[in-house]
């Protein structure tokens, strides 16, 4: 009877054990397809619906679903990294805040005007302000000018990144908008200042052909036809030069089109050109070219910009003055410079007058017959040989005009004599 007690006991131990264990595997089975149900977003089974049979395979899923997520937070991961350097690679600033106004990401160029100081720190009180605004749902825009130097023009945009509810972070963006303001005037004053110097010429045609019409004054007749003549002249210069600065800005660098000039030659020809006026105003020029390498570019282009720098000189030169011409180089570089000894050019001009049309002195201009077109021509042509030029100027003591250019391979001279051939 002992026996059988002792057996009964241990065989109700053990049915025990299996069924704790079963309830067990139940439970632990439960729970793991709710965590399933949890990390995919389905609906765990409900009390009429059985939980799945097997641990292994309650386990198998959670071992699926945990991959899948490794798999997505490492292309989330990789996303953030490709979007971190996509924003870095940006020029402009961008800041990004989280719901709380707390910096989460910001760009170098971002970074530096949270940090920024004296007037630059503007740019840092806009973007805050206008964070806080965002998170209210309120996006905005502004423009700060600051003075510099140099004087930059900065457009500040904040865009709430919302969710359904309500923002879940700012974007703030700063942009330099510097450059398209300077070229937005520079094509304003284009527009105006070609609409003048095309209209007060072609008006002082129509006065003077009326005049004509009713003169019988032979003398008279024959003055009215010069300034006739003298106003068309002008008109065809201005739109000579258009069409060359036109040609200019088309053409770019000319890598494929480039052929050896020598520089001798360029001066040579660019003061032949300016001669006759020279001599009307009784200016000498003194040209000089020691031994300089040829340059690689374009003839014509290059003999148009130093005669343009040379008619300058000679037209705001005194009466009986002198016009200096030299070129050096320092093996790299092949330097023409102008001088001349006239009235020179206010500081606060330099930074425009090789701007189209834009002229320190108007009313002298428009006696010696320019066209406002000049130094552009220079410019651009500079800049289409990889080069640049360069001024010095002072009021009441001239100005000189450097037109600096890659230098060739072979030196070619101009004697003095040559030079000043007439």
């Amino acid at each position: 009877m002992i026996v059988v007690a002792v057996l009964s006991l241990a065989l109700a131990s053990a049915l025990a054990g299996l069924l704790a264990a079963a309830v067990a595997r139940r439970a632990a089975a439960q729970r793991i397809d709710a965590a399933v149900a949890e990390l995919t977003g389905t609906a765990a089974p409900g009390p009429d619906r059985p939980p799945r049979p097997a641990l292994d395979r309650s386990l198998d899923d959670l071992e699926r679903v945990v991959d899948e997520q490794v798999r997505a937070r490492r292309e989330a991961a990789a996303t953030e990294r490709r979007l971190a350097w996509a924003l870095g690679a940006l020029q402009s600033g961008v800041v990004i805040f989280d719901d709380r106004g707390e910096v989460v990401y910001s760009n170098d160029p971002g970074a530096s005007f949270l940090a920024a100081r004296n007037s630059d720190a503007l740019v840092n009180e806009a973007i805050t302000s206008m964070a806080a605004d965002a998170l209210r749902s309120r996006a905005g825009e502004r423009e700060i000018e600051l003075s510099g130097p140099p004087r930059r023009v900065l457009n500040v945009r904040a865009v709430p990144l919302a969710n359904h509810r309500r923002p879940a972070g700012v974007l703030v963006v700063v942009e330099d908008t510097s450059e398209r303001r300077r070229l937005e005037n520079v094509r304003r004053d284009f527009v105006a200042n070609i609409s003048h110097e095309l209209k007060t010429p072609i008006g002082a045609l129509a006065v003077l052909a009326e005049a004509l019409l009713e003169e019988e004054d032979p003398e008279v007749v024959r003055r009215l036809a010069e300034r006739v003549a003298t106003e068309a002249f002008r008109v065809s210069g201005t739109i000579d030069d258009l069409l060359e600065l036109s040609r200019l800005e088309a053409g770019g660098t000319l890598d494929a089109d480039a052929e050896d000039v020598a520089v001798a030659d360029v001066v040579a020809e660019a003061v032949e050109r300016v001669r006759p006026a020279a001599e009307q105003r009784a200016i000498e020029i003194d040209a000089v070219v020691g031994d300089v390498p040829v340059v690689a570019g374009d003839r014509r282009q290059l003999v148009s910009a130093v005669a343009n720098l040379l008619d300058n000189a000679v037209k705001y030169s005194e009466p009986r003055s002198t016009v200096t011409v030299r070129a050096g180089t320092d093996g790299a570089w092949v330097d023409v410079s102008v001088r001349d000894r006239g009235i020179g050019i206010p500081a606060r001009d330099l930074e425009r007058i090789f701007e189209r049309f834009y002229r320190v002195d108007r009313a002298r201009s428009r006696e010696t017959g320019g066209t406002g077109l000049g130094l552009a021509i220079v410019r651009h042509v500079a800049s289409n040989h990889r080069g640049e030029v360069r001024v010095r100027s002072r009021e009441g003591a001239g100005s000189t005009f450097t037109l600096r250019l890659p230098a060739g391979p072979a030196p070619a001279a101009l004697t003095p004599q040559e030079a000043r051939r007439p």
